[in-house]
C-alpha cells in the first residue's frame, strides 16, 4: 500500500466519521468506523464499520448503505481529493470475534481453576 491510499484513507475516516455524527441518527445505537482500505487505483473505499449492539448492526448498515449518496456527495465537496474513491460500507466483524474469543478463554481459566 502506498502513501497516497493511507492519507487518502485517513482523510475520509476523518470526514466521513464526523459527517455521520452530524447528518445520521442512530438511536441507541454506537456506530464506529474501524477502517478504512483505499484500493491502489483510488476508485474505491471500503469502510468498515463496528456496531453495537451487535443485533442492531444489519439496520445500521442499511441506513448507512441508503446515505451513502449523499454522504459521497458531501465528502467529494468537503474533499479535495480526485479522483473520490466510491464509498463501500461494510460491517467489522473483528471486534466481535475477538470478544468471543475472550470468552472462550476465560470460560478455560474458570474451569481450570474450579478444578
Amino acid at each position: 500500500m502506498n502513501f497516497r491510499t493511507l492519507r487518502v484513507g485517513k482523510l475520509i475516516r476523518e470526514e466521513l466519521g464526523a459527517l455521520i455524527i452530524r447528518k445520521l441518527e442512530f438511536p441507541g445505537v454506537v456506530v464506529t468506523i474501524t477502517e478504512v482500505e483505499v484500493s491502489k487505483k483510488l476508485d474505491t473505499a471500503r469502510v468498515k464499520m463496528s456496531v453495537i449492539p451487535t443485533g442492531t448492526a444489519d439496520g445500521a448498515l442499511a441506513t448507512l448503505r441508503e446515505a451513502r449518496g449523499r454522504l459521497q456527495y458531501l465528502l467529494t465537496r468537503k474533499l479535495n481529493i480526485k479522483p473520490m474513491p466510491k464509498i463501500l460500507f461494510e460491517l467489522d466483524e473483528r471486534p466481535e470475534k475477538a470478544a468471543g474469543v475472550e470468552k472462550i478463554l476465560l470460560e478455560e481459566e474458570n474451569k481450570g481453576t474450579a478444578g
